[in-house]
């Protein structure tokens, strides 16, 4: 079984930044990908970033320019550096691997983004 700890959610102020840390745990064997998706209320979850084990990204239209996904192998930590935050990008934000074609999740860390 693999285990995926968020961190780094919270309240910010429109226009400021967060880093989000994704560190997975336990049978990891040969990671094909990690990513970042969010879920806000009342929608459905969606991609907003990701990356292969190669280092390849790909980043949702919407956060393009202003998040950026990063990979330490070594530590199997994925990280999602938030910068130019909007109202619209309050969500539950989730940390997601797949190996071996299967999907494991992290549990979510919020963030909201208000005044």
């Amino acid at each position: 079984q693999v285990q995926l700890v968020e961190s780094g959610g919270g309240l910010v102020q429109p226009g400021g930044s967060l880093r989000l840390s994704c560190a997975a745990s336990g049978s990891i064997f040969i990671i094909d990908g990690m990513a970042w998706y969010r879920q806000a209320p009342g929608k459905q979850r969606e991609l907003v970033a990701s990356i292969t084990n190669g280092g390849r990204t790909n980043y949702a239209n919407s956060v393009k320019g202003r998040f950026t996904i990063a990979r330490d192998n070594n530590k199997n930590t994925v990280y999602l550096q938030m910068n130019c935050l909007k109202p619209e990008d309050t969500a539950v934000y989730y940390c997601n691997l797949r190996q071996l074609g299967m999907d494991f999740w992290g549990k979510g860390t919020l963030v909201n983004v208000s005044s």
